[in-house]
């Protein structure tokens, strides 16, 4: 077991007054070497949205590996395919999805111009729609061209990245890049809170029962990926000099409370 694993279930125990309505009820501790785990995550594959320049590869360990006890998603600058830059975007749809919970995950981020790493989740069914219909709940983004800034964004049918009506907000951290940091959604039935490093930076309250302003009653599942370029990323160019760039995984935890209200 790995030490800070340790010492995170002994704060969690001596802090149990304050979060003891938690239970862990899914994670990766990433403390085993080689592909992800196939139980857990699944691979994206091609290009896939945003109208990003890298090709998301599956199985492949020069993109998507676990080793020294972290996920590594590493980007390259190489051919393949018909790209100029690979990738990987892994998820857990069909294998863990979640109504309402805390979902915490310890990271370190890739730099450069054009790099845009994102951890976030979707509507695991297309019960209001697709995309942005039923909704996207973005917990940490960062776009490499504005360095040190996290983001935390909501989409919806009336709050959307393509209207430019999304909602959300921003901080800037200490070092992402030689440092871990952790992200976190606290998930109600009646808002959404997002934190970094135990700090809340925004809530997304449910202001009405209208599914485009709150399609946040159906389960969700997780994404972490590393684009390059897009729509957002490639805003000021992509910086060909910087790779290959990774981001660095040290857990990923999915607690609920044992009402799960």
């Amino acid at each position: 077991m790995k030490l800070r694993t340790l010492l995170t279930a002994v704060s969690f125990v001596f802090h149990c007054c304050g979060y003891c309505q938690w239970k862990l009820i899914w994670d990766d501790e990433f403390n085993y070497n080689g592909l992800p785990d196939s139980v857990k995550w699944s691979s994206e594959v091609g290009f896939v949205r945003g109208n990003e320049s890298q090709f998301y590869t599956k199985n492949r360990i020069e993109n998507e590996r676990v080793e020294g006890g972290n996920l590594v998603i590493e980007t390259r600058k190489e051919n393949y395919q018909s790209a100029k830059y690979t990738s990987a975007s892994l998820h857990t749809r069909f294998k863990g999805d979640w109504l309402y919970g805390k979902f915490e995950m310890r990271a370190m981020l890739p730099r450069g111009r054009g790099i845009w790493p994102a951890i976030w989740m979707m509507a695991t069914n297309d019960d209001y729609g697709g995309w942005p219909n039923c909704g996207e709940i973005d917990i940490m983004e960062s776009v490499g061209f504005d360095p040190f800034m996290i983001y935390m964004t909501i989409h919806t049918g009336m709050f959307n990245g393509s209207k430019g009506t999304q909602i959300g907000s921003k901080t800037r951290i200490d070092d992402p890049y030689d440092h871990f940091h952790i992200y976190r959604l606290e998930w109600f039935p009646d808002r959404l809170d997002f934190y970094v490093d135990d700090v809340k930076y925004m809530t997304y309250p449910k202001a009405s029962d209208d599914k485009s302003i709150w399609p946040y009653d159906r389960a969700h599942y997780l994404i972490m990926n590393v684009a390059v370029g897009g729509n957002w990323g490639s805003l000021k160019g992509i910086d060909d000099s910087i790779f290959p760039q990774k981001m660095y995984v040290d857990y990923v935890r999915v607690y609920q409370k044992e009402d799960n209200k």
